[in-house]
């Protein structure tokens, strides 16, 4: 399998004369002498242990200490990484260490150490615990989670020893935890080179298509990339801005994430290079983006000024993407020589490059921000999952965190709203949710929540999923369990109403419903697409099959007893709760009091309309499809009507009105005036809750003795 490029070369075996090497030239003789000592004592330890490669297992804590001395980390630091498997692999104890090379060098090995001794109750808890563990060790001592990020890059560039399931696991892990955490902590290039690995493992075909096809288009634009480096060093020149250029390629799980996101195939992922620029100080920045801004005509939206306002990890540069020759486009990053050594090393900086850099200062600081808030975090939070959760919204600002009332994180898609965090907190909340409260004030279900909200879900007992509510959530698991009992409570009530209708229909041809048997319905079963009599009722109710119909099949080849005489109540009581198998017809908007029929539509149930609604007679004009329906005594519900009010246009007109409205217990949900009316009278259209047409007639009474009321009719549709 062909793997990323290692960002340093791995020693050949033996290899602690080029670590001695490595490290001579920047430590002092003593410091070089107790990594010598390390590396002797690791030996003698791992001594008779083989990697799953078949190598001698020195050979990694070796190749972790290369790495870390890369970063020009201290001798404590590097002492560690070669004794960093002893306490968990061998017989050397903790104390021995402490002992040995002082009580740092033993604290950054128990900090890295795992916790195997202890008992968990799940794989994830114990994984959780490990991270707890190491992150606030980190805090304690950043140079713990440098160490433990190079022994995951070394294990990642060996991965391919491992089982198929071991290392998607770990391939997983890097691109969820390990690779996020680099790049918090400004690591940009340790982060790439972990993604690009873990895609390696984790996807490996893909990976495989697209490094074959960027290798393609390296060769194919190989021009075009030398025509724009040379067009810029060319125009910074002649502005005389003294500047190194090079041309750099993004890394293929940058180009794969987008590819994935934006839903686009590779040959329209156009940036995949990009040009960076390096200048003496800050100045020159804003002079090189100037000119080069003249050269090729920048997009629109496309510039960022992480100058002015660094990325939370100290990086800083000026990004802007340009079109280029034929369109093409060109992300251009400009900075300085120091500004790139941060974003190159980042909190590695600080042992890499001694100086008194006020970048690389500010790179400390805001590391040690951060750190010190896993210390707060964790004196909140003592179970680890939890404590993991709380710094997963550090790590993933692509996604959305945000608080329950009681203070635990639930992790949403970007773009969700307060019913995918109802259904996160529980499949019941979020069937019965009503209303949310974001940060202590009311807001609509669909209000898109960002990370920090605390959200709280106000949920009555009667409420039920809306369809509506489709059309906005962002979560697969909200989406599921909507459809789930939309789905379940539509084939219920679709069944219900399918068998009123056909009993109605075994009526009207003089049979008593209660003789159709259990063998009638096997017998008419044999050979239909429907397997149950529930099915078959189902689709009555939803209009897909005849009610009649299917009651002739039913008769076939039988005699059967006459049916008592036929009832003088109505075929179904409306009301108005019925829900998706019975619908109120968005026409006429029929209220109790109402007089109502009712038609089936095809897929939809039954559609009650008012008597009169001109609607129901132009689409469904034969008498015979209409069905019988009547308001229950007690409609278990509010109604929506709507009323057309005219009034006098002065100041003070919409709140007379609306309290009247509130006097007549009449609650208003929508109001719309027409703004190009501007003479002495205003139309004004008011959408209010009433309880039945008694109810809206006290309503128009109220408002008719309003001296600014001039007329009032009630809306249709």
């Amino acid at each position: 399998m062909n793997q990323p490029t290692p960002l340093f070369a791995e020693p050949p075996v033996p290899v602690v004369t080029g670590l001695a090497e490595m490290v001579s030239e920047y430590l002092r003789p003593e410091e070089v002498t107790m990594v010598e000592h390390a590396f002797e004592l690791a030996a003698r330890a791992h001594e008779g242990q083989k990697r799953r490669s078949g190598e001698p297992y020195i050979t990694h804590p070796l190749a972790v200490a290369t790495i870390c001395a890369g970063w020009h980390l201290d001798a404590q630091a590097l002492a560690a990484a070669l004794l960093h498997d002893t306490v968990e692999d061998t017989k050397i104890t903790q104390h021995e260490i402490a002992q040995q090379f002082g009580r740092q060098v033993g604290e950054l090995v128990e900090g890295l150490s795992k916790l195997e001794r202890m008992e968990f109750q799940s794989e994830q808890q114990a994984q959780a615990e490990n991270f707890r563990k190491m992150l606030l060790a980190m805090a304690r001592d950043v140079r713990v989670i440098l160490v433990k990020l190079a022994d995951r890059l070394h294990n990642m560039r060996t991965l391919d020893a491992m089982a198929l399931d071991k290392q998607k696991r770990i391939a997983r892990e890097t691109l969820e935890i390990y690779a996020p955490i680099a790049n918090r902590l400004g690591l940009h290039r340790l982060y790439q080179e972990l993604q690009d690995l873990g895609f390696c493992f984790l996807h490996p075909h893909r990976y495989q298509v697209l490094s074959k096809a960027v290798k393609a288009a390296r060769g194919n634009r190989r021009e075009l990339v030398g025509k724009i480096l040379n067009a810029i060093r060319s125009r910074l020149e002649s502005q005389g801005i003294e500047a190194s250029v090079s041309g750099r390629e993004k890394n293929l799980y940058s180009i794969y994430t987008k590819m994935a996101e934006k839903q686009l195939p590779f040959s329209k992922v156009l940036d995949i290079y990009g040009f960076r620029i390096l200048v003496k100080d800050v100045p020159a920045c804003y002079l090189a983006l100037g000119a080069l801004h003249t050269l090729y005509r920048p997009i629109p939206g496309k510039f960022k000024d992480y100058i002015g306002i660094p990325k939370a990890n100290g990086y800083r540069s000026l990004h802007s993407t340009l079109f280029g020759p034929y369109e093409y486009p060109i992300e251009i990053q400009i900075r300085t020589v120091d500004m790139h050594r941060v974003a190159e090393a980042g909190v590695a900086s600080h042992w890499m490059y001694k100086s008194s850099d006020a970048s690389l200062n500010e790179v400390q600081q805001q590391t040690h921000q951060w750190l010190q808030s896993l210390l707060e975090i964790q004196t909140e939070n003592r179970d680890p999952v939890e404590f993991l959760e709380h710094i997963k919204v550090d790590l993933f600002p692509g996604e959305v965190y945000v608080f329950t009332p009681k203070g635990q994180i639930k992790s949403l898609p970007r773009g969700a709203t307060c019913v995918d965090f109802a259904y996160a907190v529980h499949t019941g909340v979020g069937n019965h949710c009503v209303a949310a409260k974001v940060n202590n004030e009311l807001a609509p279900l669909r209000t898109v929540l960002k990370s920090g909200d605390r959200v709280e879900i106000i949920t009555s007992p009667d409420a039920v999923p809306h369809p509506a509510w489709l059309s906005f959530v962002a979560s697969g698991k909200a989406r599921s369990h909507i459809r789930h009992y939309l789905k379940t409570r539509q084939f219920s009530e679709s069944a219900e109403l399918g068998e009123r209708l056909l009993n109605h229909a075994l009526r009207s041809l003089q049979v008593d419903p209660a003789s159709i048997t259990r063998e009638r319905w096997d017998q008419m079963l044999k050979g239909d697409r429907a397997k149950t009599r529930e099915e078959v009722l189902a689709e009555i109710g939803l209009g897909r099959r005849l009610n009649l119909v299917v009651a002739r099949r039913l008769l076939q080849g039988h005699e059967l007893p006459p049916a008592e005489p036929r009832s003088t109540r109505p075929l179904v009581m409306i009301r108005g709760t019925e829900g998706l198998a019975v619908q109120l017809a968005t026409c006429c908007r029929p209220i109790p009091g109402d007089p109502i029929i009712g038609v089936i539509k095809k897929g939809q149930g039954l559609v009650v309309h008012t008597h009169d609604c001109k609607h129901i007679r132009q689409n469904h004009p034969g008498a015979d499809e209409w069905i019988d329906v009547e308001w229950e005594s007690t409609p278990g519900r509010t109604f929506e009507v709507t009323l057309r009010l005219m009034a006098v246009h002065k100041r003070g007109v919409l709140a007379t009105v609306a309290g009247a409205f509130s006097e007549a217990n009449a609650n208003i949900e929508s109001v719309r005036q027409d703004p190009r009316e501007t003479g002495a009278y205003a139309t004004i259209n008011f959408t209010i809750s009433v309880r039945d047409r008694n109810h809206l007639a006290e309503v128009m009474r109220v408002l008719r003795t309003l001296p600014e009321v001039v007329r009032i009719a009630r809306v249709e549709g």
